[in-house]
């Protein structure tokens, strides 16, 4: 039985929390309840609120030895002054933790605690420039899922930290036990560490903005042609005035927004399986495995070789 604490702040994220701790019970059910013994802790006993006033009730940080231990994100992990309980009960911990872990901002905790200090990590993408101006001495790697450096692991944001569970699951009990467990809370068996936090749909303007339809029609169809005159007659635009409207809301031209799409599916294919690279580059659009090669070095600055290999990390 392994004993994991599950720490948590005034302001914390509760996906950060509850996704973790969803996939820990699960697992412990198929270990036939024989993995896990969770405790969720505070540094006072009692109900804690979360970012969107839903509290959790927690009980006080001790001296318990813990097999592992979990830093939920939240903007309240931030709040460096109101938090230097927390930071030096981790400097107490980290002697006797197997695992020290961190969810999101939660790696703003563990690197005012100096438990960062040399190592590779991560967080989320919106806090990546901050984070980086605050602790110059962590080896941030800000477009990453995950990331292991010795005992110390540190995720991206929200959903992020069910796929690092899941990867302290598979370490602990074995790839069955964890491919069930992703099974059961309907996710993917899980996304590897060196996969990308960003879409390059919403950087273009996607989702939401004016030709947010048009991109996600186009993204559907990566391995067809996707000229300018066969995007302008989709959005029903002549394609001069297409053009300049396009370059306009989203900042980049057409032809250039195609090739983002086509990059993101193909970093995602390289990464998250074998599939034969010239395979990759046919299916999505590009063609001629040298032309991916090529985008891929300029969006990227390595092969696609070289992005799934990091991706097994």
């Amino acid at each position: 039985m392994r004993r994991l604490g599950l720490v948590i702040f005034p302001g914390f994220q509760i996906l950060d929390a509850t996704g973790p701790l969803a996939a820990f019970e699960i697992a412990h059910l198929y270990a036939r309840r024989t993995a896990y013994e969770v405790r969720l802790l505070a540094e006072t006993a009692g109900p804690v609120p979360s970012s969107c006033g839903v509290a959790l009730t927690a009980e006080a940080l001790d001296d318990a030895a813990y097999d592992t231990l979990m830093i939920s994100g939240g903007d309240g992990a931030r709040a460096r002054d109101a938090l230097q309980g927390v930071t030096l009960w981790l400097q107490r911990q980290a002697a006797q933790t197997r695992r020290i872990t961190s969810v999101c901002s939660g790696a703003f905790l563990l690197a005012e605690a100096g438990l960062l200090d040399g190592r590779r990590c991560t967080t989320h993408w919106g806090r990546t420039d901050q984070f980086a101006r605050l602790y110059p001495q962590a080896r941030l790697e800000p477009d990453r899922i995950y990331v292991r450096d010795g005992p110390v692991w540190t995720s991206a944001g929200i959903t992020a930290g069910i796929d690092l569970a899941l990867a302290l699951i598979e370490e602990d009990l074995g790839e069955a036990i964890a491919r069930s467990t992703a099974r059961q809370l309907v996710v993917h068996h899980r996304r590897a560490g060196g996969q990308s936090q960003f879409s390059e749909l919403l950087a273009v303007g996607g989702v939401n903005g004016r030709f947010g339809p048009l991109l996600d029609w186009a993204r559907e169809r990566l391995g067809e042609p996707l000229s300018v005159e066969r995007l302008a007659d989709q959005a029903a635009m002549s394609p001069r005035n297409f053009a300049r409207a396009f370059v306009a809301e989203t900042g980049v031209t057409p032809a250039k927004a195609v090739e983002r799409l086509r990059l993101e599916a193909a970093r995602q294919r390289v990464e998250a399986s074998r599939e034969p690279i010239d395979q990759v580059a046919e299916a999505v659009g590009f063609g001629d495995p040298e032309r991916m090669r090529r985008a891929f070095l300029r969006a990227f600055g390595q092969p696609p070789q070289a992005l799934r290999r990091a991706a097994r990390i």
